[in-house]
């Protein structure tokens, strides 16, 4: 009785001196669990294409995907996975261990297609249906794909490059029953009258857990799209997520992310991983996000912060919390939406998470604290090492001692978030690319001889133990749920003919989530500023969130000084060679042209503001200025 008494005594005590203990060990206790569940999957080579055949045998009738107004089981999911292989296996194109594009948003074909290339032994590689012109064929290239599976509504980008597809010898299938252009295969007919008998094991014999399962591509630090290799392996562990934020069989997930996207692929992997049914939109709309919700049921939505700053955005209206939401699971949500969204739609519990595609750490928020990403404890920097190191913002770099080693940061301070790479923690890199794979490793961190994977981003660790995201670092910036490349945004932009030279960053909106674009540029000697010609450039060649929104032309001379500043503001000829402010290593100088943002009051260049009505870059008034930080220009 004494024995009991005095652990009853040291609980109460843990309560008090570790207030989050509980929550710690249960989340500890989870993971552990999910490690053995993956571990004997990995021991028996058992993917999540097997898993999910048995769980269409065990409950062939339970809806998999809620499209619109139409219902597919996982009996259908089956059969029309079954079809889908049968055209590819048919077309004497496809073998085991080929990589197969996918060019397809979010509709039920994505995952017929998804789950017919496992069924193959084939990976996919999932392209951004947002990507156009060169970075199309730069991610088809570096796949090493051959196939190209194009939905019906991107037909007319991948007519754009066509030509050049087929240069290389590549096929195309477009997904509809209309005629298609001359080196376009149509798939949708073929399919339709394809056996659906199940697939043979041996056409996946070979398949392990180390083989490719996805690419999935990112923008990285630095250049074009990376296609980030996730290996069956990886998959299992990023599948497990859903798990490890407490979903059961009975939950309805609500997927309006990009299923090109990992949080969309994990979300819908983690569904058959459980068994559950997903309600998938295929387009994010913030109007329709609770009707939705009602309409099937919904008790799971994914977020990403923007998404959440939307739904708040919202009119109010008398059903806000008449719905079956439990639980919202995300990255990117500031605290002042996620107290609003809270206040607003009742007690929704709100999982936080951290993580990159191709990175080897995840943090999760499982105490709920509002504005955390993640939680520190010892077990869980056990079983994945990282540091927070002090980072030189104007060297671009990490600091380190005398020794050559980083230096780690005291507790709430900010530094540099890295995990360490190791067998039980690997670090994959991009498919085909082995600079960039090696320029996101860091050497001799905290002992020589060691390597950790670096996040880019900037991180904070508080006294009582969460996790903060304060900013990322480096060459990229995030918009509407997107890392945008600086480096490629500049390439792109460059490119137009009135401009010599351009250095692209993100700056800060109020009322938005993560920073938009905004390049500086110089012109060169003798042109004007082409508003509407350079308009047409960046809408050829990027996607709409990666479009510099707003534009700043310095005017230097080749010396580096100021030349003498025109009398009217907008009308800039340059009539010495100019160039932008550069470091002594010659690299662009961004760290005051941020501090400076978009601010006409402030800034004496020429500042433009891309108008989409209008097609082209319009001088930025004060007007221009005051209504897009007031909400009332949408951006």
């Amino acid at each position: 009785m004494l024995l009991w008494w005095i652990l009853a005594a040291f609980a109460v005590y843990l309560s008090f001196r570790f207030p989050r203990h509980c929550q710690d060990v249960k989340y500890i206790v989870t993971l552990l669990r999910i490690r053995r569940k993956v571990f004997r999957y990995i021991q028996s080579n058992y993917t999540i294409l097997e898993h999910f055949l048995e769980t269409a045998k065990r409950q062939p009738h339970k809806p998999l995907l809620l499209f619109k107004d139409e219902t597919f089981t996982y009996q259908d999911a089956d059969r029309l996975s079954n079809q889908a292989a049968r055209v590819l296996l048919q077309s004497g194109l496809v073998k085991q261990g080929d990589t197969v594009a996918l060019f397809v948003a979010n509709e039920p074909m994505f995952a017929w297609l998804w789950l017919a290339l496992f069924k193959l032994g084939c990976s996919a590689a999932l392209l951004n249906s947002n990507i156009r012109s060169r970075s199309l064929l730069h991610c088809f290239e570096c796949s090493g794909a051959q196939v190209l599976l194009v939905a019906q509504d991107l037909q007319g980008a991948v007519e754009e490059v066509l030509p050049e597809l087929l240069e290389q010898q590549a096929t195309v299938f477009f997904m509809g029953r209309t005629r298609t252009s001359a080196g376009m295969h149509s798939f949708t007919e073929k399919m339709s009258h394809a056996s659906s008998e199940p697939i043979a094991h041996d056409l996946r014999s070979h398949t392990n857990m180390g083989s490719p399962a996805v690419y999935v591509y990112t923008s990285g630090t630095t250049g074009l799209p990376k296609a980030a290799v996730l290996t069956h392996t990886k998959l299992w562990h990023m599948t497990m997520t859903l798990r490890s934020c407490g979903l059961t069989s009975s939950d309805v997930l609500y997927i309006s992310l990009p299923l090109y996207h990992t949080s969309g692929l994990v979300g819908f992997a983690g569904a058959i991983e459980l068994g559950i049914t997903v309600a998938l939109k295929d387009k994010f709309s913030s109007s329709q996000f609770w009707d939705d919700c009602r309409k099937y049921n919904v008790t799971v939505v994914q977020y990403i912060g923007e998404i959440m700053r939307f739904v708040c955005n919202t009119p109010k209206k008398p059903n806000d919390r008449s719905h079956k939401v439990r639980l919202a699971i995300g990255n990117g949500i500031r605290a002042n939406v996620w107290r609003d969204f809270l206040s607003r739609f009742g007690n929704i519990r709100i999982l936080e998470l951290y993580g990159a595609t191709e990175g080897n750490f995840v943090f999760l928020n499982y105490c709920g604290k509002i504005g955390a990403v993640g939680r520190d404890n010892f077990l869980h920097r056990w079983r994945h090492p990282f540091a927070l190191i002090k980072y030189d913002a104007d060297r671009g770099e990490p600091l380190r001692d005398s020794s050559g080693l980083c230096i780690q940061v005291p507790k709430g301070k900010p530094g540099l978030l890295v995990s360490e790479i190791s067998a039980t923690t690997p670090f994959l890199g991009y498919a085909r690319d082995l600079q960039q794979t090696e320029k996101k490793k860091l050497h001799d961190v905290l002992k020589k001889g060691d390597v950790y994977f670096n996040t880019g981003d900037l991180m904070l660790i508080d006294k009582d133990g969460f996790v903060y995201f304060q900013d990322r670092v480096g060459d990229t910036f995030r918009w509407k749920g997107e890392n945008v490349s600086t480096n490629e945004v500049s390439d792109v932009i460059t490119q137009a003919e009135c401009v010599s030279e351009a250095s692209v960053y993100g700056v800060e909106v109020p009322g938005n989530e993560g920073r938009v674009g905004m390049a500086a540029i110089a012109l060169k000697d003798g042109h004007t500023f082409d508003s509407a010609g350079v308009f047409e450039h960046l809408e050829s060649f990027l996607p709409n969130y990666a479009r510099p929104r707003f534009i700043r032309i310095q005017v230097f001379g080749s010396s580096g000084f100021r030349t003498r500043r025109p009398r009217k503001r907008h009308a800039v000829i340059l009539y010495l060679q100019s160039s932008l402010a550069v470091t002594g290593t010659f690299k662009l100088v961004k760290a005051k042209l941020v501090q400076e943002g978009f601010n006409p009051s402030a800034i004496m260049d020429p500042l433009y503001f891309l108008d989409d009505k209008e097609k082209k870059y319009v001088p930025l008034t004060m007007d221009i200025a005051h209504a897009v930080i007031s909400g009332n220009i949408k951006i």
